[in-house]
């Protein structure tokens, strides 16, 4: 009995200190993997790939940006909350996408299987359309959508995220039909919107000014007040109507994952914010900075769903 007991110790403190080994190794003896939620070129995507040397160096680490599009985001955070919790995946998330799915459908995961990490930016979402366009203004494309109900169509990034419910919210605000188009990303939003494939559509403020704005125009914006990149585009609420909704970009782990590891990576990825090289190159890309901790940030989830549970309530925004 005693060499059983012996023996099953042994085997106990050999599994611990395996582990703490691994952890100790980790993040030298491969590559991370960092999943976005949508297609190259929107700014999920820009940002991770400025991010990506700036958490290399601070981990001593290779990372991999591996783009996932498709679903609104539930593809990528499919594999997150499936992953191995061993700190070698990681993934960008949005919101309100990665709330607003669990309102609207059933889930091929469990959100409570996905642990914030840091949130990076919080990006108001707008109205953008060809710059040829005869709508000048917010009011002119209400307008519009009232003149022709469901004749005006706005592309966004996809169902349930923010430029959508943006759309959805305005439409009850002003008792209009708008006819949604979803795309896969602001990448080929942007490209519907310059081809005139739709009258608007969303894109955030960072992926209007943080790119050539050529042949686009921006109408407003859906933040609680003007963006300071975009100080001269009024706010929805300024032009008379009561719509705010704005995109937060984060990062997240597998729930399990080992707290000194995913306390490590939240540390990289502050130190990087914090980097005025980095702060430098946000600048550029017109990124809206608001750090909170993983903790924080998840704190505040909870109010945010029940606000999206409200309004799938009043306006459900696709049909069961």
């Amino acid at each position: 009995m005693k060499r059983n007991v012996f023996a099953l110790s042994l085997a106990v403190a050999a599994l611990t200190a395996s582990a703490q080994f691994a952890h100790a190794e980790w993040p030298k003896d491969r590559p991370i993997q960092m999943i976005v939620a949508f297609a190259p070129g929107g700014s999920t995507d820009v940002m991770a790939r400025a991010m990506q040397p700036f958490l290399e160096k601070e981990l001593g680490a290779d990372i991999v940006i591996e783009n996932r599009p498709g679903a609104s985001g539930e593809i990528a955070y499919t594999a997150l909350a499936k992953a191995k919790p061993d700190g070698y995946t990681f993934s960008f998330i949005n919101t309100p996408g990665f709330l607003s799915m669990q309102v609207q459908r059933k889930l091929g995961y469990d959100p409570k299987t996905i642990k914030p990490v840091a949130r990076i930016v919080d990006d108001p979402a707008a109205i953008v359309v060809p710059a040829n366009s005869e709508i000048k203004t917010l009011a002119d494309f209400v307008a519009a959508a009232k003149a022709k109900p469901g004749a005006v169509s706005f592309g966004s990034s996809g169902i349930g995220t923010d430029d959508h419910l943006a759309i959805i919210i305005l439409g009850a605000e002003s008792g209009t039909t708008i006819t949604h188009i979803p795309f896969n990303g602001a990448g080929e939003t942007r490209t519907a919107i310059l081809g005139s494939q739709v009258n608007g559509g969303g894109l955030n403020v960072s992926e209007f000014a943080g790119n050539d704005t050529s042949g686009l125009r921006m109408i407003n914006t859906f933040g609680k007040e003007r963006s300071p990149q975009l100080p001269d585009v009024p706010t929805a609420i300024e032009s008379g109507f009561n719509v705010e909704m704005t995109s937060e970009r984060g990062i997240a782990a597998p729930r399990e994952v080992p707290a000194e590891i995913a306390d490590r990576f939240a540390a990289a990825v502050k130190a990087t914010l914090d980097n005025p090289d980095f702060q430098k190159q946000a600048k550029q890309m017109a990124l809206p900075l608001a750090y909170l901790s993983g903790p924080d940030w998840e704190k505040e989830m909870p109010n945010r769903l029940a606000r999206f549970q409200e309004i799938w309530n009043k306006t459900p925004w696709v049909q069961q």
